[in-house]
């Protein structure tokens, strides 16, 4: 799921900046399930078509996911949204917890995140899509959001534990390092499978035993080990 394409100008079309464009997006994703309305104003707060490629700024809000090279896709609305809702929920003080995404891509998602946590990591594999997403989230000056180039499958050890971590691609299992990293009320949302993905969420109970929940299907790119440093669409 994760993608950076080139930003947009900084006075792009009136259409692309319309609240009311954005208001219709989000109408879509409370009609497909999202419920929490925080999760909505923060969908509704962040602008999709500052970090879609130009060629398909005109369809930054429909609810669908584009190509944004690397081989890698921004993802649609609903599912950035709905890992969003999950982590959030499943979360017992978001407001006081720090966030994981691993799989920065554009940025968008740990945009939407950043509005949610008190602090958001953002971890990106490829250094082309990491240092894309910076170019991107400059604009918003998001003084809670930190990025960071490397292998996502290892998390960020160092500024553990995580009230949340939130995968935006799909992996067999969840890697180990996650669940060392997962504060003791934290949770995990990831895509799990490989041909047939469920969108499933990972957390500990009481006794300190893992919890799986299964979710609904989705599709993501696969969840790669170690770094790229090539800038190769």
């Amino acid at each position: 799921m994760a993608g950076a394409g080139t930003p947009l100008s900084a006075t792009p079309s009136t259409g692309l900046t319309s609240e009311r464009v954005r208001a219709r997006m989000v109408e879509r994703v409370r009609e497909l399930g999202v419920r929490d309305e925080r999760v909505l104003a923060a969908m509704r707060r962040i602008e999709r078509h500052r970090f879609v490629d130009q060629a398909f700024a005109s369809r930054a809000y429909e609810d669908t996911a584009l190509p944004l090279g690397f081989g890698q896709t921004i993802s649609q609305p609903y599912v950035v949204a709905r890992c969003a809702e999950l982590a959030l929920n499943g979360a017992v003080d978001p407001k006081s917890s720090t966030a994981l995404e691993v799989g920065t891509g554009c940025g968008y998602g740990a945009a939407v995140l950043s509005e949610l946590f008190a602090t958001v990591y953002s971890i990106e594999r490829v250094r082309a899509l990491h240092e894309m997403a910076r170019v991107n989230l400059r604009p918003f000056r998001i003084a809670n959001l930190r990025l960071a180039f490397g292998d996502g499958m290892l998390g960020m050890p160092s500024e553990a534990p995580f009230g949340a971590i939130v995968c935006t691609a799909a992996a067999d299992e969840i890697p180990a390092a996650w669940v060392e990293q997962l504060a003791t009320d934290g949770v995990i949302v990831a895509p799990l499978g490989r041909e047939a993905q469920v969108l499933t969420v990972l957390s500990r109970n009481p006794e300190g035993r893992i919890v799986r929940r299964e979710y609904e299907p989705v599709r993501f790119v696969p969840l790669l080990q170690g770094t790229v440093n090539a800038d190769s669409r």
